[in-house]
């Protein structure tokens, strides 16, 4: 019988890790059994059930769990800010846990408390404009002063700066990242996500070591749109990723923003195009406080929407 946390630990980890990859089996395998230790002490005929197509995952499954392959992520646990989020446990984000397809678990380097915080996403175009950067910059650091934690990807350009805004202001900042939390990318930022990692947290759903790969940026998109109340969009192209953050957001039910620009510049026409769909256009933050305040009033059940709540613009 499992008795210990490091033995629970590694019947999530060696379940994640056998099903890397398959994020959407191992989130119906986990609904369909409760959770890994009873997936590992499922009979074989359950699992071929369960698993369909790969007789020689069930066979691996079957076997038990294997802390030998799950040595370094062990081992990276035992380090300070090192630490391992599971769906059942009560500091995952209560909001995550409502999207179509929340990660099972998550990998949190820094302070885990403030994942469950009312948070707001900040993203945009990677070669922004000067105004951008500004205009990123001066909303992150006010909706910080106003109590949110903003929450972004790590990648260059408006991310950045909304990070570092937040951090001057004294408030917190979460990045998720589209590769292993153990890994900084881009390298150029290995500075700033220390001092995230120090007053916030970093965050990631992948195994150790995962590279920076096309297909993990969307998944990780989600999350970022999934833990937060809203997201606002500085500036986007028409071809941004951006956008699919935000197209995220909305199929998720949270508040889409989008700051308009010049009818000359490219990187408003993805903005524009937002608020064509609905997106609510903002000129100041209480435009942005004041939908998060409605939307915490709709969902009274979560915490974090609650906290949100008390909000003042």
């Amino acid at each position: 019988m499992l008795e210990t946390k490091e033995d629970l630990q590694v019947c999530w980890l060696d379940l994640h890790r056998i099903m890397s990859g398959r994020a959407g089996l191992l989130l119906s395998v986990l609904r369909r059994f409760g959770s890994p230790q009873r997936v590992f002490c499922a009979s074989r005929a359950e699992l071929e059930e369960c698993l369909g197509v790969s007789a020689a995952l069930a066979d691996v499954v079957a076997a038990g769990p294997d802390r030998r392959r799950v040595s370094e992520e062990l081992a990276w646990l035992a380090q300070d800010q090192a630490h391992l989020i599971t769906m059942d446990d009560a500091g995952y984000p209560g909001l995550l846990r409502e999207i179509p397809d929340p990660p099972p678990l998550l990998y949190v380097r820094g302070d885990p408390r403030v994942l469950v915080q009312p948070q707001i996403a900040i993203t945009g175009s990677r070669n922004p404009t000067t105004d951008g950067r500004h205009n990123a910059g001066e909303f992150a650091a006010a909706l910080s002063r106003a109590g949110l934690v903003v929450t972004a990807g790590l990648a260059l350009g408006i991310d950045a700066s909304a990070h570092q805004a937040a951090l001057l202001a004294g408030g917190s900042t979460i990045a998720v990242l589209g590769t292993g939390v153990d890994r900084v990318y881009p390298s150029r930022h290995r500075d700033l996500a220390h001092e995230i990692a120090h007053r916030g947290a970093i965050v990631s759903e992948l195994p150790l070591g995962s590279a920076p790969r096309r297909e993990h940026f969307p998944r990780r998109n989600r999350i970022i749109s999934g833990m937060s109340l809203g997201v606002l969009v500085v500036e986007a192209g028409m071809r941004s990723g951006s956008l699919i953050t935000a197209r995220l957001a909305a199929e998720q039910g949270r508040e889409v923003f989008a700051i308009p620009g010049s009818i000359h510049s490219p990187l408003a026409r993805g903005c524009h195009a937002l608020i064509r769909q609905g997106a609510k256009l903002v000129e100041n933050t209480s435009d942005i406080l004041e939908e998060i305040a409605a939307y915490a009033r709709d969902t009274s059940n979560s915490a974090a929407a609650a906290d949100a709540s008390r909000l003042v613009p």
